[in-house]
């Protein structure tokens, strides 16, 4: 079977088993410190309830990683219900000064058939009139990153920076195709790079890519070489801002049955730092590494003694661009042990072949 047809498997028991929430459930929004183009700022994260994305909606299936069509709602929503859905969680934050604003659709922000572009403008609108807000970050997959449409959403955004980013993943595009069925290549995110780069001279254009740690069937040391590898292919190519996601099992994902099945883990936190020392020693632009299901069954893991510690020290190292002071634990032994056996597995594969 090909992965496209057992993640379309998967997609359509995962949406059978959805539970029917309506738009406002599937609504949220929170604040946290966070690093802006100009210094530690204020960010405000959105989430709207669109139909979810295109590439999990498709016969393709979606990324064996991602369980966001979940956190669709089964009824379309109206542009008007998304406006006053947007207006209402904006309302709950103070927008202090030096403020960004995330928007997450569970898709592509840039597509016009998961966010009518009446509601994409009229949002765009009402963020250009806050003062106190200096960025909007959005996501997109590349097909959907056109001269066009960045040229109608910087037009609405004259006094801001709009970011596009876009979930890159991994630079092989073998890992691509047939760990993280991605849906495209090297060359589709690059010519969407190239979009952006080329609209700079005009526009407060950036751009963003999440870098995926650790897919499946990926060794912890294949984990950690190809994180600093994308890295470096990131910068090499323009991106201008480069944002880490180590993996957590989500729901009706072909990850998860992986690790029901014992033939999965989530990376160690202890590789989350390698990666970090070797990626900002190496990569001018700013590196963020999310913290996100840190120290829980699902996500990436050390050992109860320090896995709050190191969350703590990763989020202070992504405000101030530095490297985490490492501390001794006895656990690191066993995350060295787990590097250096599937060091030597994948050499003893090599000379077999």
């Amino acid at each position: 079977m090909q992965i496209q047809d057992l993640m379309s498997d998967i997609r359509r028991n995962a949406i059978k088993r959805m539970d029917k929430k309506s738009p406002a459930e599937l609504s949220a929004s929170w604040s946290s410190e966070d690093l802006l183009h100009s210094g530690i700022g204020n960010a405000i994260f959105i989430i709207l309830p669109t139909p979810g994305c295109a590439h999990a909606l498709s016969e393709s299936g979606g990324c064996t990683m991602c369980s966001y069509i979940a956190d669709s709602p089964l009824e379309n929503v109206s542009s008007s219900q998304l406006i006053d859905i947007f207006k209402n969680l904006m309302e709950k934050h103070e927008i202090k000064p030096k403020t960004v604003v995330k928007i997450f659709v569970s898709g592509s922000f840039l597509n016009e058939k998961e966010l009518p572009k009446e509601a994409r403008d009229e949002i765009l609108k009402i963020l250009n009139k806050e003062e106190n807000i200096e960025e909007i970050v959005v996501e997109s997959r590349p097909e959907f990153v056109t001269e066009e449409i960045i040229k109608n959403c910087c037009d609405l955004l004259p006094d801001k920076i709009f970011e596009i980013s876009i979930g890159l993943e991994s630079s092989s595009d073998y890992i691509k195709e047939y760990k993280i069925n991605k849906g495209f290549l090297n060359e589709d995110f690059k010519r969407a790079i190239n979009i952006i780069k080329n609209l700079k001279s005009n526009y407060k254009i950036t751009s963003k890519a999440y870098l995926f740690v650790k897919p499946i069937l990926t060794s912890e040391k294949e984990a950690i070489e190809d994180a600093v590898a994308s890295a470096k292919y990131a910068e090499k190519i323009g991106v201008d801002r480069i944002s880490f996601c180590p993996a957590t099992i989500h729901k009706g994902t072909l990850m998860e049955i992986l690790w029901r099945r014992g033939s999965y883990q989530p990376p160690w936190i202890w590789s989350i730092l390698e990666i970090i020392k070797k990626v900002r020693s190496e990569v001018k632009i700013p590196v963020i590494m999310d913290t996100s299901g840190f120290g829980t069954r699902r996500g990436p893991f050390n050992c109860k003694k320090c896995n709050k510690k190191f969350k703590n020290l990763i989020i202070e190292s992504n405000l101030k661009q530095t490297i985490p002071e490492e501390f001794k634990c006895e656990c690191k032994d066993k995350w060295i042990a787990d590097v250096e056996f599937s060091n030597i597995t994948r050499s003893t594969t090599a000379l077999k072949n």
